[in-house]
């Protein structure tokens, strides 16, 4: 009967419980999309340093990655193969050479990391061929007698191996992208013109077009004037076995692009023989083997395994070797918490005031409640049901709300284009597809609860300090 009253109550006055409603409601979604929406920029980075750039465990020489010495190799790289293989969890291994060297075109060069990959297996552990470039060539797929290498987009525009190019057929697909004729009319006059660099090209059209035209079409302008000529030659220059100065000329086979604009312009991949035989390095030395595991949930379990196996080896999961991104990724269940508190306590502030007026407009009805028997145990729970029932809806309609919003735009993305340039520079996408699991919701109902009961509890005291009395004097 109490909780048939309370429910009764709480909608008294619909007006001022539809507001309170639809605060909860209103609050409720904008934590939660707020979370799914930093979370997805989280899980897209993990994905990408686990499948594009890391792997799950990597094996090192122990004075490799400080020195990056060529000779400090990994002795027995069949143990070490042999040890990961028989260890349960790992999937798939690998072994790469790795040498720092300068790329160089005609006009750039550049400092890069060299990497040689058994292409087969590099294809099956990592997505990174996934992120060739359309029409920029492919991963190692052309027979061809040149040395071939595989390079970053970001490393093809420093070395000006990408340039742009306003062509006829560029326009005509800016038209078709639903860019305004007089915006593309503006342009025209670049038409033919190669640019070098993008910074040269944003710098031309900036002339022609107005802020916000350059804000929202900018990008598209750059896109459709994009442009690479397949088979690019650049000149890889190192230290062979010897240390002594060698290189040799690589035709670009493919340019991928990646969210990270760090990855792109350092990195670049190459065919462990090529590189093997310019270097003189023997058959079976490598500088590094990779791991893969059954899923991500088992790094930290796996790696001091690993570790006991290969004690005169340094072994690295991908959280020690980026621990920026492992603290973000540790600390998010604790950053999803306080900021979920800090909402919910706004709310419970509104809910008080709520709950408070109501006590106060009702209070010659407590009183004869009080009068006629009800004790003050079932006027404290009656009063703390409708502030729980008021939590509740709001909480479930915001969380229904929020629901429908994460699955829209999990699947159309989120697109942050315009700050793309600052995202990536840090390796996070621009494009974000919201995500959250189950559990949150289920911490979330806990908290909306817990907040409807904390709320209720000053009004329902104020509730039962009341003189039964005094209160059916009372106006």
């Amino acid at each position: 009967m109490i909780t048939a009253i309370a429910w009764k109550n709480v909608w008294r006055n619909k007006t001022r419980s539809l507001i309170v409603i639809a605060a909860v409601t209103i609050g409720v979604f904008a934590g939660i999309f707020s979370m799914a929406a930093i979370n997805s920029s989280v899980v897209q980075r993990i994905d990408a340093a686990v499948n594009e750039e890391l792997a799950h465990i990597q094996v090192n020489n122990k004075e490799f990655r400080s020195s990056a010495d060529i000779q400090n190799i990994i002795r027995d790289y069949p143990g070490v193969v042999s040890a990961l293989e028989s260890t349960p969890g790992v999937t798939k291994v690998t072994g790469r050479i790795i040498v720092r060297g300068i790329a160089t075109t005609a006009t750039k060069s550049s400092g890069v990391e060299i990497t040689g990959i058994d292409v087969g297996k590099e294809k099956e552990m990592f997505t990174l061929s996934k992120k060739l470039i359309p029409g920029t060539g492919s991963f190692f797929e052309t027979n061809t007698k040149f040395n071939t290498v595989f390079i970053g987009e970001k490393l093809a525009k420093e070395l000006n191996i990408i340039r742009y190019i306003l062509t006829p057929e560029a326009l005509t697909s800016l038209k078709e992208k639903g860019i305004p004729p007089e915006i593309v009319s503006k342009i025209e006059v670049l038409q033919g013109q190669r640019f070098t660099s993008d910074k040269k090209f944003v710098k031309a059209y900036e002339k022609l077009l107005a802020p916000g035209e350059i804000q929202k079409y900018g990008w598209k302008i750059r896109e459709a004037a994009w442009s690479y000529r397949e088979g690019s030659k650049i000149i890889l220059s190192f230290l062979d076995i010897n240390n002594n100065q060698t290189g040799a000329a690589f035709r670009v086979c493919g340019i991928f692009r990646t969210n990270n604009d760090m990855f792109e312009s350092l990195s670049l991949f190459v065919p462990i023989d090529e590189l093997r035989q310019l270097t003189g390095m023997e058959e079976g030395s490598f500088h590094r083997v990779i791991a893969r595991l059954e899923n991500n949930d088992i790094t930290n379990s796996m790696t001091p395994k690993i570790r006991e196996k290969l004690p005169d080896y340094e072994v690295l999961n991908w959280k020690e070797i980026q621990p920026d991104l492992a603290m973000i990724t540790d600390f998010i269940n604790q950053i999803y918490a306080v900021f979920m508190v800090l909402i919910l306590a706004a709310l419970a502030f509104g809910i008080v005031n709520t709950m408070l007026m109501a006590v106060l407009e009702r209070t010659r009805e407590l009183g004869m409640l009080m009068a006629i028997g009800m004790n003050r145990r079932k006027i404290f729970i009656m009063i703390m049901l409708e502030s729980i029932f008021l939590s509740i809806v709001g909480g479930f309609a915001g969380m229904a709300v929020s629901e429908a919003a994460i699955s829209i735009t999990g699947k159309t993305g989120i697109n942050l284009m315009k700050y793309s340039e600052g995202m990536e520079a840090m390796g996070y996408s621009a494009h974000l597809f919201p995500t959250i699991d189950v559990q949150f919701f289920i911490t979330t109902t806990i908290l909306i609860v817990l907040t409807g009961i904390v709320s209720a509890i000053y009004p329902a005291r104020k509730a039962l300090k009341l003189n039964p009395v005094e209160a059916l004097r009372g106006e």
